[in-house]
């Protein structure tokens, strides 16, 4: 999973080649905290068909405010560089599965 930063923000998201799942998450968030091993093993399921990267909100704030993200968990999903959904809180794996092939079918 990629840490998306201010220094990568360009190339990770708005250069992707692949539609991209966009973690917003905080460190001090036991929802976020939960999520994370789902989020992982989706990015093992899905392999290379999506780009999985992570957002610290504290850390990168001006681009969670970009995507508006006003609540952690947020997942963005992100193909051609347009956001083409968006969920809050956390999910089953199963539940998130659904939106993330929703999301980029």
């Amino acid at each position: 999973m990629i840490n998306v930063t201010k220094q990568n923000f360009e190339e990770v998201i708005k250069k992707a080649t692949k539609p991209v799942v966009l973690d917003a998450f905080a460190t001090w968030c036991g929802p976020c905290m939960y999520m994370m091993p789902i989020v992982e093993e989706l990015e093992q399921e899905f392999g290379n068909k999506y780009i999985f990267a992570k957002l610290n909100v504290d850390e990168s704030r001006d681009i969670a405010i970009s995507y508006q993200v006003s609540s952690v968990p947020t997942f963005v999903f992100i193909k051609n560089n347009q956001v083409v959904d968006k969920v809050v809180g956390s999910m089953s794996k199963d539940a998130l599965k659904a939106k993330i092939e929703q999301a980029f079918k």
